[in-house]
């Protein structure tokens, strides 16, 4: 057999269906004994270093957002597949979240154009393999932990439809930019006929009760154009942030690189 068909999850698996991580749920349900909340502080630091080591040399990244659920005919991994290829003709590394569906889509773009395909993977009750597409991966533990990841490595951020998963990655990094913890780095929405209702809630709700400002809907960019996505993500990259690529950087033996 193949060893990267190993690494594919069924087609139609349900995505973080079933009962909760003990640990984690015991970790969010309130304060613990001390000496036990020090020694998962200890835990997920060391979390934070594993995905530092891991990524440190990836070269710059887009982040691709999107659903798990999206079969492999479905024109929207199509679009991400897409989505994928360009940008890693456009000399930039694609990073996902990992697993199937969307994610699987963009990584997948990315290997068949010969570029980098590197995920950030997350435990979940049901086991789920990273995607066969990547080149390099890390699992977490913890959603918090992949999150930061996922936003630390990246230029750009491109969400194509999802669920919770993506509206949770796709505002907090909307609201980073907003308070100046980020780069006004760009933000792409891709699907605008899934992205309609979420926009004009922003533009009819939010704008119109004073909860966020003109200013905030300039940072993203509704398409349905893989093109059109990856020629602003590069053109903002290399203009407003002064993106370049220069020399690897070089592994360090005294720090086990």
């Amino acid at each position: 057999m193949n060893p990267e068909m190993e690494l594919r999850p069924p087609r139609r698996r349900r995505w973080g269906k079933g009962s909760g991580d003990p640990e984690e749920r015991r970790f969010l349900a309130g304060p613990e004994p001390r000496l036990i909340e020090f020694l998962r502080a200890l835990r997920i630091f060391a979390e934070f270093i594993r995905g530092f080591r891991a990524l440190h040399f990836v070269g710059p990244c887009v982040t691709v957002f999107g659903s798990a659920r999206v079969a492999d005919q479905h024109r929207y991994y199509e679009m991400a597949r897409q989505v994928g290829a360009g940008l890693a003709r456009a000399g930039f590394t694609v990073m996902t979240g990992g697993g199937p569906g969307i994610m699987e889509g963009a990584n997948r773009g990315a290997r068949e154009a010969g570029g980098r395909s590197v995920g950030c993977n997350i435990e979940l009750p049901k086991e789920q393999k990273p995607n066969p597409y990547l080149d390099r991966w890390v699992t977490f533990r913890h959603f918090y932990v992949r999150k930061v990841m996922l936003v630390k490595y990246s230029y750009a951020f491109i969400a194509l439809p999802g669920g919770f998963g993506t509206l949770d990655e796709i505002t907090e990094t909307a609201t980073l930019i907003q308070t100046g913890k980020i780069s006004n780095f760009p933000v792409v929405l891709m699907g605008t006929e899934f992205w309609k209702p979420f926009v004009d809630f922003m533009r009819g709700t939010l704008l119109k009760e004073g909860t966020i400002e003109a200013a905030d809907l300039d940072h993203f960019l509704v398409t349905d154009s893989p093109d059109e996505a990856v020629d602003h993500v590069r053109d903002t990259a290399t203009k407003s942030f002064g993106l370049a690529y220069g020399p690897k950087m070089k592994r360090r033996w005294f720090l086990g690189e």
